[in-house]
């Protein structure tokens, strides 16, 4: 089975939906901390604003760091870390 070819507009589109409902989960999810999705899989709420933040540059578009992290949480980081981050201390190896 191979995938089916959407236009241009319509790829984003989904995309775009897809997107939209991986950031509405993370909004949700606030008990899976950022630690564990870069353990897991590699990349964290706040990778993910980094790239929405990249995407913006690509097309010209000055975003600021706080205002992509912003879009990402669905409020300011400072105030979703302390709504919902635990007393993270992280007991490394040899500790």
């Amino acid at each position: 089975m191979t995938a089916p070819e959407f236009d241009p507009q319509t790829r984003t589109e989904l995309e775009a939906a897809a997107f939209r409902r991986l950031v509405q989960h993370l909004r949700e999810r606030t008990d899976v901390r950022n630690l564990d999705l870069m353990e897991l899989a590699g990349f964290c709420r706040n990778c993910l604003s980094r790239w929405y933040r990249e995407a913006a540059a690509e097309k010209g578009i000055a975003l600021a760091d706080a205002d992509a992290r912003e879009i990402v949480y669905g409020m300011p980081y400072d105030e979703w870390k302390a709504l919902h981050q635990k007393d993270d201390k992280v007991s490394l190896p040899g500790s």
